[in-house]
């Protein structure tokens, strides 16, 4: 062999060893490259439950300082209830004195409102469903921020899945990247592969890194909405045996309460009437005075005040409560409907993963083991390194829909509890 032909041979071998050099150093610079500092950790407790994670959010979720303000209502409006008096009690005193200056005039006199006719039993009524109100209150904000929990811990395990899945692609994509290092080294494969693989190898490690900042975000929102940084270790639910929305969902008693208070506000209201009677009990006295006009004498006395045709005033106080009243009728009928729409999508979304869990384990299967098929005929020339790549990555795809898939189901069986006003 002359020198020129060994030359012409050796060449393309030392330039293919200097590409495989370069591409390893790119891949390795590329991989510290996409490497992302910002991490927001969630650490797993497994003496943590889900009711535990519910509880200790609703104690520091906003909502907390409105629903206070609630319970301090209902205690003021019993606390009139409870009065014997329909209003503040009035202390007078009069002096009068004549113009001569020696006789002079002492009226006192004390003046107290009375209850009308059922009026302090219906203020009582509306103290206690004001009370009734607060408690149904706080428990559908309870199950507000339970939705919240259980959607923020499933998108977390969603993103955690599709994290350690990008992950677990990278490492077979680099396993094959390594093999066809070397034959193109040996000379079995062209460069051009080479380049291919490299390609499909940065591809995955900007998949892993997305899937990274995808799975950070999850967390965050999750400690945004807990202010915790730890999950229960086990938060999969029973699907409950609630085949419809009842009456006794949280948001729909909560609304109910609403509505019976201002009714009862409405009743109070017009029990009222023009106003309240009051009574006023008081001394006279013009013993204070050395004028031969004065009689000496006390006397004591006892009014009664009756207000009359007040229902003009009235009115519109019976009106603007009427206008609440029925606003609150109307949100009703509309949550009745939001709430039957969410019953049926939950459900149906329920019954299409348990047939999409089936279909997607069996093509997992399937495409496991067209994978291992397609290995072997690459590794003997059979195939090309494009077939290859396209039946890896149906095939990894496949592998991550099973796994989303078994996860979307226990998330759907806890927005089904949602739907039909279970709380953890």
């Amino acid at each position: 062999m002359s020198f020129l032909n060994l030359f012409r041979r050796l060449i393309p071998r030392l330039l293919l060893g200097n590409v495989v050099f370069f591409a390893t150093l790119a891949l390795s610079f590329a991989d510290s490259t996409l490497v992302v500092e910002h991490h927001d950790p969630v650490e797993s407790d497994a003496t943590l439950s889900l009711s535990k994670v519910v509880d200790l959010t609703l104690e520091k979720y906003p909502d907390v300082t409105w629903l206070n303000s609630l319970e301090e209502e209902a205690a003021a409006l019993a606390q009139r209830g409870n009065s014997w008096t329909a209003g503040a009690s009035q202390a007078g005193l009069h002096f009068q004195e004549a113009t001569s200056g020696t006789l002079h005039y002492i009226d006192a006199h004390v003046q107290v409102p009375l209850w009308n006719l059922g009026q302090r039993d219906a203020e009582q009524r509306t103290a206690k469903l004001a009370e009734n109100s607060a408690m149904s209150q706080t428990a559908a904000v309870k199950l507000r921020v339970a939705g919240l929990i259980r959607a923020a811990l499933w998108d977390m395990d969603l993103a955690n899945i599709g994290y350690e899945q990008a992950k677990a692609d990278l490492t077979l994509t680099d396993q094959l990247l390594t093999k066809v290092q070397r034959r193109v080294e040996l000379g079995d494969l062209p460069r051009a592969d080479l380049l291919l693989a490299q390609s499909e190898s940065l591809q995955k490690r900007s998949v892993v890194t997305l899937a990274e900042a995808e799975l950070m975000h999850t967390r965050k929102r999750y400690s945004s909405i807990t202010q915790i940084t730890k999950i229960p270790g086990d938060y999969q639910e029973k699907l409950a045996d609630i085949l419809k929305i009842q009456q006794s969902h949280p948001v729909l008693v909560a609304i109910n309460s609403q509505i019976e208070r201002k009714q009862a506000e409405v009743n109070a209201i017009k029990l009222v009437g023009s106003g309240q009677t009051a009574v006023a009990v008081g001394i006279n006295s013009d013993q204070f005075t050395n004028d031969p006009r004065s009689n000496q004498t006390a006397s004591f006395n006892i009014g009664v005040t009756v207000p009359f045709g007040g229902s003009a005033h009235l009115a519109p106080q019976v009106a603007a409560v009427n206008v609440e009243l029925n606003k609150l009728i109307a949100e009703r009928e509309q949550l009745s409907r939001v709430l039957e729409q969410a019953h049926h999508e939950a459900e149906h979304n329920l019954e299409v993963n348990r047939v999409e869990l089936g279909i997607a384990n069996e093509l997992q299967q399937v495409a496991e083991d067209h994978l291992k098929m397609t290995q072997s005929s690459f590794s003997v020339g059979e195939i090309n390194l494009m077939d290859l790549l396209r039946i890896q990555s149906r095939t990894q795809q496949a592998v991550l829909n099973a796994k989303q898939r078994a996860v979307m189901l226990q998330r759907d069986i806890a927005l089904y509890n949602q739907a039909v006003g279970v709380t953890p």
